[in-house]
């Protein structure tokens, strides 16, 4: 990427995560609207890719247009939407699936062909575990009974929590976690971090070389990892900065931004120097008994968050060593809420 360069338009697409992302519950995080029609009008190809099983995509379109962001039903891709495609391949034709989740989830069942029911019968040939508020330890029991019995095992995602307006809140692989208790086995997945979703919404984009925006690293970052596309970790939603300073090679992105506001500035970039490692006139380095000092100014929002990617690249080359660098006495801002707009 060119020095100065737009983070946003050194890509062929973009796909937003949503939850903690684009919106938290009802309410849109602040400045992401505006961002992302401005990357729009400068012709990037935008997705919507979300975990969340419960609405249908044309709902989820409604909800983004209330909030001025210019989309349609066919830019949400849903992990109901690949798990079912997932699922199509693997079943007969018209096979039952038994559904633990929402009415929406039954209609992306119903359309690859597959049969949906809300009740277990001797004919269930596989479940489908996705998110929905008003699911019952009955339904759940049902759900454990007929995969007892043979049915193959699917879920839409593994997300334990959900961030939304009022806090965090549990998520589809709280449900999972008590599932396993009876089952003592994990379920076959079509969402992040699993590679379906972001390959379904790979090939809807028409993307070779995908940035992908996300608020979560076990399921964001990773995910896009493993698909292969670039990411960009925001603070916006569930997991913070001593989060990204813990996250294993797997989990730790290309880059760092407060918000989706970022994708409009240039990069922030980290470089390795003979002291530590250097982001902006940031440079974190680790003393002799490996406490991490930062050496630069660090007053406003861009500052911090440069001193921060700097500490991230030093705390995991010391990680990649085995060594755990000590960051207590850093007295840089830690939350998205400090850091954001």
């Amino acid at each position: 990427m060119a020095d100065g360069a737009v983070l946003g338009t050194a890509f062929d697409a973009i796909g937003f995560d949503l939850d903690g992302v684009v919106y938290r519950g009802p309410v849109a995080v602040p400045g992401a609207p505006e961002a992302i029609n401005e990357l729009r009008r400068q012709g990037a190809r935008l997705g919507y890719v979300t975990n969340n099983a419960q609405r249908a995509p044309r709902l989820i379109a409604e909800q983004l247009m209330s909030f001025g962001i210019e989309c349609s039903a066919d830019d949400i891709v849903t992990s109901a939407q690949a798990t079912a495609h997932l699922m199509s391949d693997e079943l007969s034709p018209g096979a039952e699936i038994l559904i633990v989740g929402s009415s929406a989830l039954g209609d992306e069942i119903a359309a690859v062909g597959l049969k949906p029911t809300f009740v277990r019968s001797d004919e269930t040939a596989a479940i489908i575990v996705g998110f929905e508020p008003g699911l019952t330890w009955d339904k759940l029991n049902d759900a454990c009974y007929a995969v007892q019995a043979g049915a193959k095992y699917y879920a839409c995602n593994d997300d334990l929590t959900r961030p939304t307006d009022k806090g965090i809140a549990v998520g589809t692989g709280a449900i999972l976690l008590a599932m396993r208790q009876a089952l003592n086995l994990d379920p076959t997945m079509g969402g992040k971090p699993a590679r379906p979703l972001l390959d379904e919404a790979r090939r809807r984009l028409g993307a070779r070389r995908p940035l992908f925006v996300g608020d979560r690293l076990d399921t964001d970052i990773e995910g896009a990892s493993k698909a292969g596309w670039a990411s960009l970790f925001v603070l916006s939603g569930a997991h913070d900065l001593f989060d990204l300073l813990a996250a294993p090679p797997a989990q730790r992105p290309d880059y760092l931004a407060a918000d989706v506001t970022g994708l409009l500035e240039p990069a922030r970039a980290a470089v390795a120097v003979k002291d530590g490692w250097q982001c902006g006139k940031a440079l974190a380095r680790a003393a002799f008994d490996l406490v991490v000092a930062v050496d630069g100014p660090c007053e406003t929002a861009s500052q911090q968050l440069d001193a921060w990617w700097a500490v991230a690249n030093l705390a995991w080359q010391w990680a990649d060593k085995g060594v755990t660098v000590d960051i207590q006495h850093l007295g840089l801002s830690a939350t998205g809420s400090q850091l954001g707009r």
